[in-house]
């Protein structure tokens, strides 16, 4: 129940927080969401995969986040459109979705090991540099777009003048802050405990790890995009799901290959193949649905989610 306060109570800080700097510095949203909302909401798998890595349980960090990035782009996003239609912008379908399905795709060529080399799929130390490359890539380009904005970042313009309320922008600074907090506690709780009942309960490991651990992980996005979407910020929920993907396969996944080699696990690059047909499947939204990510597409994500979920609980 503390995890689950947590949670709620940290994404809540987080959007209004976020959402305040946006418009206390003149960032957009979607911005915002691609970077500190972002990386906020993925601190859960960062600290779920540094302490597997770190105690050898490197099939339990490589399904933490395949499952995280599948239940963000189904489940999270999903939820979100349901609860409110989501506009996907330009910007996301020409920069920031091509870098997730890079980053996707370069992800899946590593776990191609048995087919390339006859030798058992394993993320290398060498393989987390090249992503985090990738990374350093993503970061530059979201720095450098918003640098070149034609206004000052720095002021706020209210009624023509330039005016900055600096007790607001603190406030805003404690609740983003309070609410990676917030989120960072409140994940690992709900982890640890849904674990620990899974097991009593006698649930197979597969489910613990697919379900219990990777959508638990997920629980701090899919908490800050209904905020979000309740709040009317799509570009903060669609930049959020986007954003974290990216954190997790180029920054998250790499940190933890370098603190010890991953071992790709059964069905694992079926996994990363499935999100990445996900993440694809945002491309034709825009194109043919005018950027507009309806309900009925939101319920269609929610149900594939779904069914993929259990095929990999029954064929294990």
């Amino acid at each position: 129940m503390l995890g689950l306060f947590l949670l709620l109570a940290g994404g809540a800080a987080m959007v209004r927080g976020a959402s305040g700097l946006a418009e206390d510095y003149g960032v957009p949203p979607l911005v915002v969401g691609l970077t500190v909302v972002a990386f906020g909401t993925s601190s859960p798998e960062l600290v779920v995969n540094v302490l597997g890595a770190l105690k050898g349980q490197s099939e339990l960090a490589f399904g933490n986040i395949t499952g995280s990035n599948l239940a963000n782009l189904g489940l999270v996003l999903g939820s979100a459109a349901i609860i409110t239609p989501m506009s996907l912008q330009g910007k996301i379908i020409r920069r920031e979705l091509p870098l997730l399905l890079l980053g996707t795709t370069v992800l899946l060529s590593m776990t191609l090991d048995p087919l390339l080399r006859g030798e058992r799929s394993f993320i290398d130390r060498s393989d987390g540099l090249i992503m985090l490359l990738l990374f350093g890539i993503f970061i530059y380009l979201t720095v450098a777009d918003f640098m070149r904005q034609d206004h000052d970042p720095l002021v706020a313009t209210i009624d023509g003048l330039n005016i900055v309320s600096h007790a607001e922008k603190r406030t805003n600074w404690l609740l983003v802050f309070g609410g990676v907090i917030g989120l960072a506690i409140g994940g690992q709780l709900t982890i640890v405990h849904g674990s620990d009942l899974a097991e009593s309960l006698g649930v197979p490991p597969v489910i613990v790890g697919m379900l219990v651990i990777a959508v638990g992980t997920s629980l701090p996005e899919l908490i800050t995009s209904v905020f979000a979407a309740l709040k009317g910020e799509a570009d903060l929920c669609v930049g959020n799901v986007i954003g974290s993907n990216i954190f997790n396969c180029l920054f998250v996944l790499p940190i933890s290959a370098l603190v010890n080699p991953l071992m790709v696990p059964e069905g694992g690059g079926l996994d990363i193949l499935v999100s990445l047909i996900f993440a694809f499947f945002l491309i034709p939204i825009f194109i043919f649905g005018r950027g507009i990510m309806n309900r009925q597409f939101g319920i269609l994500l929610v149900i594939a989610y779904l069914a993929y979920m259990a095929f990999r609980v029954t064929a294990t």
